[in-house]
């Protein structure tokens, strides 16, 4: 239920954001724009994204349980100011409930998914990640259509009204629940720095990525916004490698498992915005009042076939997980969200035909994402080292919620860009039916070009990094030779350690630990060995 709050309630936004301005901008006033309710909807995704991988680290040394339910008031604070947007202040509610929504989110999703590692293992960790994906796949499933019902029959602010009450809900049947924290052994400060470089550099890069149409695509605050991003990012990489305790630790990518997971994960939660610019395609194709005016409601009830497909099928792919391993689910559900970015694409055909193609296409959407949930986030879990398993969960779920307000984001901005541009296509592409909104139709379907690309760079990734087998049919054995080659988990490199050390002597076991010591000494600062060689002379 506490990851439900976000993927259910929060993730509405995008689908009725038509809704919300045209309740808020009441009396001829625009309290907020379509540039800033874009921003809106993509500020909860990456304030998310942005402070997830912190809350994990506070998740593994303060406890997860105790970071979940900071999340979950948290969440009761956000829905609540976002609920009160309205008048002159709507702006800055909006904007503000929505930042901290996100900040809910990142304290649930790593605290949830690191108490899923802990409490269970195997087959119960896979029915487990399956239950979870439930509610974070399946709740972004069910948002659209509960969004669009709610919006249309009672107003957009009861979708954060129940969103409260589910949260208090949660809040009582987490407490008294085991806390779960690993012991510390050594203090180390927190990389404050990289912290501040990565909020910069990801702000520049949704600041450009929003607004660049209104500013100017070439004018001196984008190009030097895009500079910020650029080199802030570069300098946050190479800061993070020469720290002892990341803010991002990348040393957990040179497992090739978990790498191929994250990068897919970002890839596919960033095909998001083919969802909402569908969906505000479909609402804007007609002016309120005509005959085939397609309401929030309507374009909401053409999802139902993605939230039965992506709920119904988790399971399915917990299945194939134990039977074919990570791999080959994870590329097919990729394969199967490219048929959805394929179906999208004909924004030329009549409205009629094409909420045919968008009701099979979300139906699609949510079986990909159905197949692929499940094998990724075990195989990320799996290949964590259990005293980072927050930090590393926390890392993964950066990588969804970076790549959804990433994605929406750049989805957003092709559409919007090319709203208002008449037709760029001219000859080549036939728009049936009314030609007064051509150039929405045209904006849509290159935002599905967009995201099928999307979808391809998810399968090379795929391909390139997660090993094949791993299931009962390869008697849970990776191949002998894949491309990549295969790694064990974190654990179990440190078990296979363990074993071959018992095979040595005494005598050598003291020589090793010797030279542990040694190489730890390497390490500390001068003035610490000055003061200890001082100490043993005397």
């Amino acid at each position: 239920m506490a990851v439900v709050t976000f993927w259910l309630f929060a993730g509405t936004v995008g689908t009725v954001a038509p809704k919300i301005l045209e309740n808020v901008n009441t009396g001829g006033h625009t309290f907020i724009s379509l540039q800033q309710m874009n921003l809106a909807v993509s500020i909860t995704a990456l304030f998310s994204g942005m402070f997830i991988v912190v809350m994990g680290r506070t998740a593994d040394r303060m406890g997860r349980v105790r970071v979940t339910l900071v999340g979950l008031v948290l969440g009761i604070i956000g829905s609540a100011l976002v609920m009160l947007a309205s008048g002159a202040a709507a702006l800055w509610l909006m904007l503000v409930g929505r930042a901290i929504q996100g900040l809910s989110a990142a304290c649930i999703m790593p605290a949830s998914m690191a108490l899923v590692k802990t409490y269970w293992d195997g087959k119960g960790r896979q029915r487990a990640v399956s239950m979870w994906s439930i509610g974070s796949w399946g709740g972004s499933g069910l948002a659209a259509i509960f969004g669009g019902i709610v919006a249309s029959n009672i107003g957009w602010q009861w979708i954060f009204g129940t969103s409260i009450a589910v949260s208090v809900v949660s809040f009582f049947m987490i407490l008294g629940t085991p806390e779960s924290k690993v012991e510390q052994r050594e203090k180390s400060a927190f990389d404050v720095l990289g912290l501040v470089l990565f909020l910069v550099s990801v702000l520049a890069l949704m600041i450009v990525l929003i607004f660049g149409k209104q500013l100017g695509w070439v004018s001196p605050m984008t190009l030097g916004l895009s500079a910020i991003a650029i080199v802030g990012l570069t300098v946050f990489v190479l800061w993070e490698k020469r720290q002892a305790a990341p803010f991002v630790d990348f040393a957990l990518f040179r497992n090739t498992t978990f790498t191929g997971a994250t990068i897919s994960n970002f890839i596919l939660n960033a095909t998001i915005g083919l969802l909402i610019v569908s969906q505000q395609m479909l609402q804007k194709a007609r002016t309120p009042g005509a005959p085939d005016y397609v309401s929030a409601f309507q374009a909401g009830l053409l999802t139902i076939g993605y939230a039965v497909a992506i709920i119904a099928f988790i399971r399915v792919g917990e299945k194939l997980l134990q039977r074919f391993g990570p791999r080959k689910p994870m590329m097919w559900g990729s394969i199967i969200v490219a048929l959805t970015c394929v179906l999208l694409i004909p924004t030329w055909v009549l409205l009629s035909q094409y909420k045919i193609l968008a009701a099979v296409a979300y139906t699609l959407f949510g079986l990909g994402l159905a197949f692929y949930a499940t094998p990724s986030t075990d195989a990320a879990l799996s290949n964590l080292p259990a005293d980072q398993a927050g930090a590393g969960a926390g890392i993964y779920k950066m990588a969804s919620s970076l790549g959804g307000a990433i994605g929406a984001a750049v989805s957003l901005a092709i559409f919007t860009g090319f709203l208002g541009q008449g037709s760029i296509l001219g000859e080549t592409v036939h728009f049936e039916g009314v030609q007064g909104n051509i150039d929405l139709r045209q904006a849509g379907m290159f935002v599905m070009v967009f995201n099928l690309l999307l979808c391809l760079g998810a399968m090379l990734s795929i391909a390139l990094t997660v090993p094949k087998g791993g299931g009962s049919r390869d008697l849970n054995k990776v191949a002998v030779a894949p491309t990549p080659a295969p790694q064990l988990p974190p654990d179990d490199a440190k078990a296979a350690i363990l074993s071959r050390l018992s095979a040595l002597s005494l005598a050598d076991l003291e020589a090793v630990e010797k030279a542990a010591l040694l190489n730890q000494l390497g390490k500390a600062d001068p003035k610490v060995l000055q003061q200890l060689v001082a100490t043993m002379r005397e």
